[in-house]
């Protein structure tokens, strides 16, 4: 059983950017009022969530809240700068196309029937009996890419000034956003139950919000499976970018990566924090980190600028402004390709759901958080794929 909250002053927050929902300001004060909260920070992208709003950073002491973390742990994105100039891309975009329908299988439950080889799967994954149950789904799972808003793309990388090794101009990337896939949900499920039964006292406005003490073995039990989820995820992408470069025989010149649902040991003041990043960019004083806009958006590469009101860190891309039955209801498909057609962007396949414009304005974004990153660098997406409207990447195919 968990302890009665402690009668306590509003954890302090500051909030970055202008026009977020009254509903995700409402997350974060009850997310701030936690007997454990030490500080919190609302960047700019930020949108209702479970428990902690989409875009909310949160510092608390001694404990994990697994929806604090998200659904989707670990979820990050990963860019490669290929070798290939870009002035090859128009004249190559079936390759290209058919290297992102063949390196990786979009929507729920897609999985390979002959799995990957990566080291993480040779990790201990039977120190619990939930993690040691998904090993096979995750094993199958890894270099799919899910659903949602996940997506694989290239697109046009232009550096203005020498950067990350590469002098100034343009260049092919690839970009990946993608998680711990079915593994991950799991996991935040089992543990997101368990920390609301222990915290029975919890109100039911705050429920989502309960917590596994990290001196209690369920706290430590998560954290390690968390742990365990990043390791995942990032093979993940390591097993995407491997196959679609593969298909392109290309090879990666730079590399970068970065987690935004997650959870950080990090020094606040005089005492040790964990700080939840729940869709936020760890933004730590010059830390690289990628933030991508929408399908037909810019993203940009960026350096933290380590600002500690914001608990170091950044808004993770441009943010809903309208849910998603509102933009399957408000746009067609012919607004969205006209929209593609004059921003120069193919499209392989999304949904509805994901459209442009249903997303903030990047560029207003970025210029909310000039105190949090710097920008060195800008990706404009060219090609894109998501999974098919109806949660479906492909037909199967065997590989």
């Amino acid at each position: 059983m968990g302890k009665r909250p402690r009668i306590q002053q509003f954890a302090p927050y500051e909030i970055w950017g202008r026009e977020i929902e009254a509903d995700a300001i409402r997350q974060m004060d009850n997310a701030c009022t936690l007997p454990i909260s030490i500080q919190g920070a609302l960047m700019p992208d930020a949108h209702m969530g479970y428990g902690l709003p989409i875009g909310g950073v949160l510092a608390v002491k001694d404990a994990v809240i697994p929806y604090a973390v998200g659904v989707d742990i670990a979820c990050r994105v990963k860019m490669s700068v290929l070798d290939l100039a870009f002035d090859r891309f128009e004249a190559l975009q079936e390759p290209f196309r058919a290297a992102l329908e063949q390196g990786t299988r979009f929507g729920m439950g897609e999985s390979f029937k002959r799995p990957h080889n990566h080291r993480v799967m040779d990790e201990d994954w039977t120190f619990c009996p939930t993690v040691k149950g998904l090993k096979d789904k995750a094993w199958q799972q890894l270099g799919t890419s899910g659903s949602g808003n996940h997506f694989a793309e290239f697109g046009l990388l232009t550096l203005s000034a020498a950067e990350m090794g590469l002098e100034p101009g343009n260049y092919l990337a690839l970009l990946t956003h993608s998680g711990s896939r079915g593994a991950g949900a799991a996991i935040a499920k089992h543990y997101s139950t368990l920390a609301r039964r222990l915290h029975p006292e919890l109100p039911k406005h705050l429920s989502d919000l309960a917590w596994l003490d990290l001196d209690r073995s369920e706290g430590l039990e998560y954290w390690k499976a968390m742990e365990l989820m990043g390791r995942y995820s990032s093979a993940n992408h390591d097993i995407i970018h491997q196959s679609v470069l593969s298909h392109l025989g290309a090879v990666s010149v730079l590399t970068l990566e970065n987690h935004h649902n997650f959870a950080w040991k990090m020094q606040c003041g005089d005492e040790e924090v964990i700080v939840h990043r729940k869709g936020a960019t760890p933004a730590d004083r010059g830390v690289l980190g990628v933030i991508p806009g929408s399908m037909a958006t810019p993203g940009f590469v960026v350096r933290g600028l380590g600002n500690t009101r914001a608990l170091n860190s950044a808004a993770h891309g441009a943010g809903r402004k309208m849910s998603r039955n509102a933009a399957i209801k408000q746009f067609s498909r012919k607004d969205l390709n006209r929209f593609l057609e004059k921003k120069g962007v193919t499209l392989v396949s999304a949904g509805l759901d994901e459209v442009p414009m249903a997303y903030k304005d990047i560029l207003d974004i970025m210029a909310q958080q000039k105190d949090l990153v710097e920008t060195i660098a800008r990706f404009d997406p060219k090609l894109v794929k998501m999974a098919e409207p109806d949660g479906k990447g492909r037909r199967k195919q065997k590989r």
